[in-house]
């Protein structure tokens, strides 16, 4: 009897507990301007119950009357209420001056905002989550001054990133360093955009020199997202699917428009594959002299791509841990129509605990595994030659198999020109498993004082490669052999980091000193074999080499392995006084395996503020805010290059004995070797806030050497070109942004935001006997020389077309050039130093690749539930090499662009500009002049995106959207898009527009 009174008594206890517990409603806002405060941390004190605002500033949770909400948010005093008899809540949070100035993560560590000397910009995760791309730095595009961003339209490939121009001859050697979590990564192509917290970019020498000789290019620092104390878990979904639509493509000429040229060039040949054409496919009946097939073959090689990402994430923590875990799937294929595909899972993991008070340890860990099937690039070319008369199948060719695909040598033309073999018969396999893990553990030897830190990251990789070419047959001797090459590549990267941290204050002075020792181990092996003429074989049964006939692989088996060791020193001072005025310091010594010769070096940098704010005669100013003025100086190493370059040679020796003469050869080495090249930059700075923080103006200028510079040096004497510490290059620009951010009123807000940026590239030594370094092929010559950019375009410099005879007979050149034959319709060349003969020393500097300006945009507005962006992104300045306009020097029966056709010269007075179709494959006309160089500047609408917030207390948080990613790009150029990485346009994979729906789901 009495147990049961106990158990009623405690069933009626526990229900009256449960009914105390109600629904508690609320709304965060700021104090400043009373709009809401997304994100922000409702939590029961002294419980690991709690939950977050929306975005509008709302929360829902369960709560007794005697709890007590402690509500807190970045930037603002934390604070606490005492539930009670309420049921709705509205909090006001008031800035806090002291944590209202933004955390960065800089080098080893994190700095004040306010306090910072060097150049570094943020972007947080909402900007880069708007961006549907399979790398993370597309998203940067147009978002930060002085960083350029080049990508491709290929499933899965990288971005070209460049931070203040282009430092190294060979381009390679400018890749910027990735420190994602405090581990350190080539690329991050593993890396999925829903997983980023945020991104801080490093762009001057001062703030990267921590890292030493990796970052000598510019530090992209990226924090992937961490759970939160005292926090329930927060279950996300994220996805989006939509289709790629290539944009601007390339208008070729039509049947009507390359049989009229045909006709126009006097020559018979031309003549008669048009009339061998009507007579294989029969005659237009708009127009009885052109052939019945007007293929367009860019339509026909093109395709619309699916793209599509799924991500589910769990983040939160208790009250001495944080956890955030996700898996995210991503697929893209490509516009190209053939297996061409990137596909990836990732699964990712994030944990922090405090062992004790002072102890704390964490891991991160990532897989990733990718699947690529890379583009058949020839696809374009031959796309872009082949002749319109000839269509896709041709019934006629019976000697085609397995397919009976056309071949344009049946109709005359030398080349097969087809596109489609390429794509249908073979397929360019790669398999990417990366296997990331990062753990570390963090010891506060004086509490609040002196910190040491110990990390370890493994980056392990693989690459298997399978290239399979299936045998066809074409006709008329025109047969593709069956091959398979496979690949295996493996990389292993570790890295050992240890630092010991001092930070304390006396009064108004601050004081913060690092020292640190950093070991790195890369290795790298590669295993490649190639087996030829295999029987039976199909893409699908071609997974192994097994088929290929053993001696096949003669010659055509490799492998090679490399492994680089480095060890580095480093220390670093930060000193402020209340804020006010600011010192920075690194020093840096650094020792490389890779160089034999002077491997160690020592790199400094310091940096100097003044926040003019904080003076007595600004103190008090309503329109000036926040001003600082800042300047820095920094050297950085860069071991990226050639340690040595060389090789054998054997000489002819001629001596005579008695009266015989005697030939014989001797042996002789020419190597050197390298040193790192040696990065100096200057940087000057101000940053500065208005009328209550709403506007902001940034504005940098630096100077950036690049001094032993790596160069191709030819030695005369061998007549060999050697890389050599031999030239110094230099960067200098401008880099200017604003940002206007104002909240109307609670239901509207917006924030309208600019970039901008001129960068200067320019060659100030070459130690050569020649002055110059040509690169490039004879027919397309650039040419590096002190006083201009890296590798400028070098050629004749066009001023008009010949108009009839007696132009042609008065002009100098029709004696003095008289392997021209010129005639009407050939170009006029200017003549530079008026010889009347035109030759190389004629050939002028025409521009550079590098863009002298870049420049982006950015509109914010949030009304109620919707939200909508938009950003835009241009450059200008630079030049691009239409190459693929300009191999048809090489061969006269190949299709070309309709601007070409349309625009050419075809009698008196129709065009100055376009030679005649006779003069496009005459060798006069094919010099490398400003003709074939164009303009690259254009305008791109980068994106644009309008969503909408589901806010219900019955529902969980939900935002739908819909994103258009370079919907329009406005340029000049003649080709598929200007954006091309060293500005030789060979056929560039096009880069589509992306148009997508999300959702997201937050419970």
């Amino acid at each position: 009897m009495k147990t049961n009174l106990l158990a009623l008594l405690f069933l009626f206890t526990g229900f009256q507990l449960f009914a105390q517990e109600k629904t508690i409603t609320g709304t965060v806002t700021s104090a400043d301007d009373g709009l809401p405060l997304p994100g922000a941390n409702v939590v029961i004190k002294g419980e690991s119950i709690g939950t977050t605002t929306d975005f509008d500033g709302n929360f829902q949770l369960e709560a007794s009357p005697e709890d007590i909400l402690t509500i807190s948010y970045v930037g603002f005093q934390t604070q606490e209420v005492t539930v009670g008899d309420q049921e709705t809540i509205t909090v006001t949070l008031t800035a806090d001056a002291e944590s209202l100035n933004e955390i960065v993560l800089i080098g080893y560590g994190e700095q004040n905002r306010d306090d910072l000397t060097g150049s570094i910009a943020t972007i947080d995760s909402e900007e880069i989550q708007k961006t549907p791309n399979s790398n993370v730095m597309q998203s940067v595009q147009g978002k930060v001054p002085g960083v350029q961003i080049v990508s491709s339209g290929a499933p899965g490939a990288s971005p070209n990133v460049r931070i203040r121009g282009l430092g190294s001859f060979n381009s390679s050697a400018s890749n910027v360093l990735y420190v994602v979590d405090g581990a350190f990564y080539n690329n991050i192509d593993f890396l999925d955009s829903k997983d980023i917290m945020s991104i801080n970019v490093l762009k001057d020498a001062s703030s990267a020199a921590i890292y030493g000789v990796r970052a000598a290019n510019g530090v992209v620092i990226i924090e992937t997202k961490s759970g939160t104390k005292n926090k329930k878990p927060v279950i996300e979904y994220d996805t989006y699917t939509g289709i790629q639509v290539a944009q601007n493509v390339l208008k070729m000429a039509n049947s009507e428009q390359f049989a009229t040229m045909a006709y126009e060039s006097g020559s018979e040949a031309d003549v008669q594959f048009i009339l061998n054409a009507m007579q294989r496919y029969g005659r237009s009946d708009l127009n009885p002299n052109v052939p019945a097939v007007n293929t367009d073959w860019y339509n026909e090689i093109l395709r619309e791509g699916i793209i599509t990402s799924h991500g589910l994430s769990v983040t939160g923590g208790g009250e001495k841990s944080t956890y955030s875990v996700g898996v995210n799937y991503f697929d893209q294929e490509g516009i190209l129509d053939m297996k061409n595909e990137y596909e990836r899972l990732n699964l990712r993991s994030k944990l922090d605990l405090d062992v004790t008070d002072r102890v704390k340890v964490g891991s991160s860990f990532i897989f990733s595994n990718a699947t690529q099937y890379a583009p058949e690039n020839s696809a374009w070319f031959k796309a872009y030659f082949a002749v319109p008369v000839m269509p896709v199948y041709d019934d006629l060719n019976t000697e085609a198999t397995p397919y009976n695909f056309s071949n344009a040598q049946n109709l005359g033309y030398r080349g097969t020109q087809n596109p489609f073999p390429d794509m249908v018969y073979n397929k360019n396999h790669l398999k990417i498993r990366k296997i990331l893990a990062n753990i570390y553990a963090e010891t506060e030897l004086i509490k609040d004082k002196l910190t040491f830190k110990t990390s370890y990251s493994h980056d392990y990789s693989t690459i298997e490669g399978h290239y399979i070419n299936l045998p066809f047959n074409l006709g008329n001797n025109a047969e593709g052999f069956s091959s398979i090459r496979r690949e295996q590549n493996n990389y292993s990267n570790q890295y050992w980091d240890n630092t010991l941290t001092y930070e304390d204050s006396f009064g108004d002075h601050n004081l913060t000193l690092l020292a640190g020792h950093s070991f790195r181990d890369e290795a790298a092996n590669t295993f490649n074999a190639t087996g030829r003429d295999i029987k039976g074989i199909s893409l699908e049964t071609s997974q192994y080499l097994d088929f290929a006939d053993p001696t096949s692989f003669s010659g055509n088996v490799g492998e090679n392995a490399a492994r680089i060791y480095g060890l580095s020193f480093f220390g670093r001072a930060q000193y402020n006084y209340a804020s006010k005025y600011l010192l920075y310091g690194t020093l840096r010594y650094d020792g490389s395996s890779k160089f034999t010769k002077d491997p160690w070096g020592l790199f400094p940098s310091v940096g100097t503020g003044w926040v003019i704010s904080k003076e007595d005669f600004l103190n008090d100013s309503n329109a000036i805010n926040f001003l600082k003025l800042r300047a820095s100086w920094g050297q950085l190493g860069n071991d990226n290059v050639a340690s040595s370059s060389g090789s054998n040679t054997i000489n002819n020796v001629y001596a005579i004995f008695g009266q015989n003469p005697f030939v014989g050869y001797t042996s002789s080495s020419v190597f050197t070797d390298n040193e790192w090249e040696l990065v100096e930059e200057f940087n000057f700075g101000l940053d500065s806030e208005f009328l209550n923080n709403k506007l902001s103006v940034n504005a940098d200028y630096f100077i950036r050497d690049t001094e032993n510079a790596i160069l191709p040096i030819t030695i005369p004497v061998i007549n060999r070109v050697l890389e050599q510490n031999a030239g110094t290059i230099r960067n200098q620009g401008l880099e200017l942004s604003a940002n206007w951010t104002d909240n109307i009123n609670e239901d509207f807000s917006y924030s309208i935001g600019g970039n901008f940026t001129t960068i200067k590239n320019e060659v100030t030594y070459i130690d050569n006997e020649q002055g110059y370094i040509n690169s490039g092929s004879a027919e397309f010559r650039q040419r590096t020389v002190v006083g201009e950019a890296l590798q400028s375009f070098y050629g004749l410099e066009v001023v008009g077309v010949f108009q009839n005879d007696a132009q042609v007979g008065a002009s100098p050149f029709l004696e003095n050039n008289p392997e021209a034959q010129l005639q009407p319709g050939d170009l006029i060349f200017k003549d530079q130093n008026n010889d009347g003969v035109i030759n190389d020393e004629d050939r002028v500097f025409l521009g550079s690749f590098l863009p002298k300006f870049t420049y982006g945009g950015n509109l914010n507005v949030n009304y109620k539930n919707w939200d909508l962006s938009l950003s835009i992104y241009g450059q200008g300045g630079n030049k691009i090499l239409n190459r693929k306009r300009g191999e048809i020097i090489f061969t006269n029966d190949t299709n070309m662009d309709a601007d070409l056709a349309i625009n050419r010269w075809h009698g008196e007075g129709t065009s100055n500009s376009y030679p005649s179709s006779a003069g496009l494959r005459k060798s006069w006309n094919q010099q490398l002049s400003d003709f074939w160089i164009e303009d690259g500047d254009f305008f791109r609408i980068q994106n644009f995106q309008v969503g909408y917030t589901i806010n219900s207390t019955k529902l969980p948080e939900i935002r739908l959207n819909f994103t258009a990613e370079r919907p329009l790009t406005f340029f000049k150029y003649n080709g598929f898009t200007p954006e091309i990485t060293d500005g030789v346009d060979r056929q560039t994979y096009p880069i589509p527009a992306v148009y997508t729906v999300g959702l997201n789901v937050k419970i």
